[in-house]
């Protein structure tokens, strides 16, 4: 999409050389960073105020344009430990303010030169708070963000492909995101003075179903003592009972569950009847609600930020969780045989669930925290707890 030539569009501020154009033809202008050009999506925000780095490598945002409500994005820089994947599956992301300096030991890379190198497009010096007044009031956009250091914009080319964009309703992602072949993953977690863990004495042997499993969730289960192999979305149920793991994992991830479903809620279906332990987040837990016979719908606004309270419904404690998606399960179509185990106490959505007939469980938010806080990291431990009494 090359910008055109003529003269600045009317009510183009002087030095703008970034616009976002939403679908229902709203403009904000502002200044660009990282790489140039424009790229369309869905236009969420997320409420982190520290992780940016993971939060941008984070494949579930396969799709989307990330609005920052925390103005200080840049501070620390951005360094190779922190990524969550090996490319980034973001569109493009919004800030309030120009780029922060780093000031971090850990700094190896100013964020704009990171977001060159991974060709991802920056809108900086917009009201941020405006645009998610936008999202949380009327549902998130569709919208295209374009970097061109001239300033000369088609603004009614850029809103034609806004609202010709087919949105995330129906659109499969993972097969985007996933790895394209099995590996194994032995890292554990980072610590300041030691750097990445490596397993040296498995206990159980998993296999996580990569529907774009960030890395901070294959690290967890390895702090659990798990050898983890990671297969590809399209796994058949074959595929992954031929490794005879004590467990399977199923990984978070982007788009539409009931367009991956398609394809992964049959090989669900298979993997629970053997009675191996089963752990799903994200979209791993939505693609289990599936397939025990739930539905799942698009949210208003969707969650996405480290701050979200979370209520345990069996033990009545409340955790501040990691939360990163757009759609949910829809509580009146749990089967009997499923409990609901976590409830959001922002609105009241589904956040968890276990099967009362078969070890397996699953959550709707973050229990890795990269980033966030720690108080769900005890899910990994359940698990492991699972796959050592089904051994005994």
């Amino acid at each position: 999409m090359a910008p055109n030539t003529s003269p600045p569009v009317p009510g183009q501020p002087a030095g703008a050389t970034a616009v976002l154009v939403l679908d229902d033809g709203s403009v904000y202008w502002g200044r660009g960073a990282g790489a140039t050009g424009s790229k369309v999506g869905e236009v969420c925000f997320n409420t982190s105020m520290t992780g940016y780095q993971e939060v941008m490598t984070d494949p579930s945002y396969a799709g989307q344009i990330i609005n920052f409500t925390f103005p200080h994005i840049g501070n620390v820089g951005t360094n190779p430990e922190d990524l969550e994947a090996t490319t980034v599956a973001a569109r493009g992301c919004i800030m309030r303010d120009d780029i922060t300096a780093p000031s971090n030991y850990r700094s190896a890379q100013h964020l704009d030169a990171w977001l060159k190198s991974n060709d991802m497009i920056a809108l900086t010096g917009i009201d941020t708070r405006k645009l998610t007044r936008r999202i949380r009031d009327k549902g998130p956009p569709n919208g295209v963000i374009c970097h061109e250091p001239t300033g000369k914009f088609d603004i009614p080319m850029l809103l034609s492909v806004a609202k010709s964009w087919p949105g995330l309703d129906g659109m499969d992602l993972a097969k985007d995101v996933t790895c394209r072949q099995t590996y194994t993953w032995d890292q554990g977690l980072w610590s300041r003075t030691g750097g990445f863990a490596t397993l040296t004495d498995a206990k159980y042997h998993v296999v996580a179903v990569d529907y774009g499993a960030k890395r901070n969730i294959l690290r967890s289960l390895a702090d659990v003592g798990c050898k983890v192999t990671v297969v590809p979305a399209t796994a058949t149920a074959e595929e992954i009972l031929r490794h005879n793991p004590d467990g399977v994992f199923l990984s978070n991830g982007p788009g539409d569950p009931a367009a991956t479903g398609k394809y992964a809620v049959p090989v669900l279906r298979e993997l629970i009847k053997t009675e191996k332990p089963i752990f799903g987040i994200c979209l791993g837990h939505q693609l289990l609600s599936l397939a025990v016979g739930a539905m799942t719908y698009k949210l208003p606004m969707g969650h996405r930020g480290a701050n979200q309270p979370v209520k345990d419904l069996e033990t009545g404690k409340v955790e501040i969780t990691s939360q990163n998606h757009g759609f949910a399960v829809d509580r009146a179509t749990l089967p009997k045989n499923c409990i609901e185990t976590h409830k959001s106490l922002f609105d009241g959505i589904v956040e968890g669930m276990k099967l009362t007939d078969k070890p397996v469980f699953s959550v709707q938010y973050h229990p890795e925290a990269s980033p966030g806080p720690q108080d769900s990291h005890y899910l990994f431990h359940r698990f492991a707890d699972l796959m050592k009494a089904r051994k005994k």
